[in-house]
């Protein structure tokens, strides 16, 4: 009776010493798991908190450009009593206006009729007609545009009434040949802005994240001018800005 209260003992605490083993080994793995998985997000963080690291910096570059392309819309009118009388005295202004930009120097197709428009208003019961013209010049011979706008007296001396909007446009065609140099140029703008900003906070410049190209502005050299008798320049200023976003180490 006694061997078999021992023997049920024995297998007792056998059992009891398992389960404790068990729960203990059960434990420790879940330890092990919670301090390896804190250390991998602890670590996680660190590291997600060191890509978040980065500025935000603006590039610029600007820089002088002339015209390539003159175009000067001229326009007149005469006004008489009859359709005929009117049109007469348009085609001799006409004349005159093609006879001045020969003796510049430009050639005949050079400069073309682009618009005609005949009004008719009463006056007292007294009919009139007015017939107006428009002839463009368009140039790449920037210097003799210039020239020609220095000029435009003479039409005046000649008997053309120049009406209002007769003005020179100058433009620059060429914005695609210098646009990669330009938004490389910003870019390098950019980073130099980056790099004093990292400096004084104490990291480095790492690569670029995140590029925007700001749209390129051609305007006067010397700011837009109007007014009565003013003309365009034909010096102007590209500008194009950049937003860079570079990451910091």
């Amino acid at each position: 009776m006694t061997d078999t209260s021992e023997q049920a003992h024995e297998a007792t605490s056998f059992w009891g010493e398992q389960t404790t083993r068990r729960w203990l080994i059960s434990s420790a793995i879940v330890s092990i798991g919670l301090i390896a998985g804190g250390f991998l997000l602890g670590d996680g963080l660190v590291r997600a908190k060191d890509a978040d690291r980065s500025v935000t910096v603006r590039g610029l570059d600007e820089r002088e450009v002339l015209a390539d392309l003159a175009t000067w819309t001229i326009s007149y009118s005469s006004t008489a009593g009859d359709l005929q009388a009117a049109q007469s005295a348009v085609d001799s202004d006409s004349q005159s206006i093609k006879a001045f930009f020969k003796d510049i120097g430009f050639p005949e197709d050079a400069l073309q009729p682009t618009g005609v428009n005949v009004s008719y208003y009463s006056d007292r019961g007294v009919g009139r007609y007015t017939v107006r013209q428009r002839m463009t010049l368009r140039t790449k011979d920037i210097e003799r545009a210039q020239d020609a706008v220095k000029r435009q007296v003479e039409l005046v001396r000649r008997g053309v009434v120049l009406e209002d909007g007769s003005g020179m446009s100058y433009t620059f065609t060429g914005l695609d040949e210098i646009k990669p140099e330009m938004v490389a140029e910003a870019t390098k703008d950019a980073r130099a802005a980056a790099e004093q900003f990292a400096k004084d906070s104490g990291a480095d410049v790492g690569s670029i994240r995140k590029a925007t190209q700001g749209y390129f502005s051609i305007n006067a050299r010397d700011g837009e001018s109007g007014g009565w008798g003013v003309s365009d320049t034909p010096y102007k200023k590209v500008r194009v800005v950049t937003t860079v976003d570079f990451s910091l180490d």
